[in-house]
């Protein structure tokens, strides 16, 4: 998906129309695929999203049914359409630094806060499936390991070893049916050093085994020093579960990121290292 790249004025323009009077728009740290606004509202902070595809912010909106002390969620006030064709959601502003954020010497004392909010148990009522649920609550997959075993092999030699992997790995995994943020640990978790004030972003969210989440910290711990530390925190088993969903990602990873020869540069040695006896290590 190509990152919109939509005019400031523009934005204003909207807000302006859609929002009443407003004030102190301002770019925001974005994401991969989303341009960021912070903005000032008559009635508070808001953060101001722009993308191709509304799917993911509709997503957004279904999460904050998962709202709690526990596992802060921002509330969405609305999504609508710009006049370029790109979806739009303003949402409640929460307070907090994002963990990718911090110095690698304050992410020791949060580590902690962050584990308790990964343990959080969401409310799953109303909801049904596995996997990646859309925004009515509805999981892709009658079972997780459907969802597992669903994802498509890369085409290349290393891709096609790793799904064999992963299918052999599948029947190892629990059928357990808990929130999955799908994309933890890094820009999406907000804190202010004494709690974690927000979670954000979950157009990756699914329902199925939450340690998910931590292998998604470990797979990127070489990549960013708030992975690394949360990992040196968490310290998982060296399962056949945690593998597998190490394969998953790396899978996806693969096959979305095939083009960079950065990121694979640093990807293929590390998803070959699940091929072996090594990969925990």
């Amino acid at each position: 998906m190509v990152k919109p790249a939509v005019p400031v004025d523009l934005v204003r323009a909207w807000l302006a129309y859609n929002l009443g009077p407003v004030s102190g728009l301002h770019r925001l740290v974005e994401g991969e695929e989303s341009q960021a606004f912070g903005v000032r509202c008559a009635d508070g902070e808001r953060v101001v999203r722009i993308n191709g595809d509304r799917a993911g912010f509709a997503k957004d909106a279904f999460a904050h049914r998962f709202d709690g002390p526990a596992l802060p969620v921002p509330r969405v006030v609305t999504i609508g359409e710009l006049s370029t064709g790109h979806a739009v959601c303003v949402s409640t502003r929460l307070p907090g630094r994002s963990l990718q954020d911090l110095e690698r010497a304050e992410l020791s004392g949060v580590a902690p806060l962050v584990e308790a909010t990964m343990s959080a148990i969401a409310d799953l009522s109303g909801t049904r499936g596995f996997g990646r649920f859309d925004a009515d609550g509805v999981g892709e997959h009658r079972s997780w390991r459907d969802f597992l075993a669903s994802t498509p092999p890369p085409d290349s030699d290393l891709g096609r070893r790793l799904h064999a992997e992963l299918l052999r790995l599948v029947p190892s995994c629990p059928e357990v049916r808990q929130l999955v943020h799908g994309d933890f640990g890094s820009n999406n978790v907000l804190t202010d050093g004494t709690r974690i004030t927000g979670v954000l972003d979950w157009d990756c969210a699914m329902f199925g085994d939450p340690l998910y989440d931590v292998a998604n910290i470990l797979f990127w711990a070489t990549w960013l020093d708030c992975m690394d530390v949360q990992a040196a925190h968490l310290r998982p088993e060296a399962t056949d579960a945690l593998r597998c969903y190490l394969i998953h990602i790396a899978l996806g990873e693969l096959r979305e990121h095939s083009p960079d020869e950065r990121f694979t540069a640093w990807l293929h040695p590390r998803a070959a290292r699940l091929l072996t006896s090594e990969w925990a290590t």
